[in-house]
């Protein structure tokens, strides 16, 4: 399995329906609220040879009220 972040800006005042979104739909392992330039913090796993883009693509920007993401990849945990 491959993990990776993913950082998301809401529209205003919907970030907790966003979370909510993302839960429901079961595909990311943890979600939190965040302070700064983005409002959400999503880590996702995918499996070996999954395209990264294309998840992102279709199973996170589908999600209405999603402005914008950042997409944050790991290589190794310490």
């Amino acid at each position: 399995m491959i993990p990776f972040f993913v950082l998301i800006k809401c529209d205003l005042g919907k970030s907790y329906e966003v979370a909510n979104e993302l839960a429901d739909a079961e595909i990311a392992s943890e979600i939190y609220s965040t302070a700064g330039d983005y409002d959400l913090l999503a880590k996702f796993y995918v499996e070996n040879g999954t395209d990264i883009g294309q998840f992102v693509n279709q199973k996170v920007h589908s999600i209405s009220h999603i402005q914008d993401t950042k997409t944050i990849l790991t290589f190794k945990a310490f």
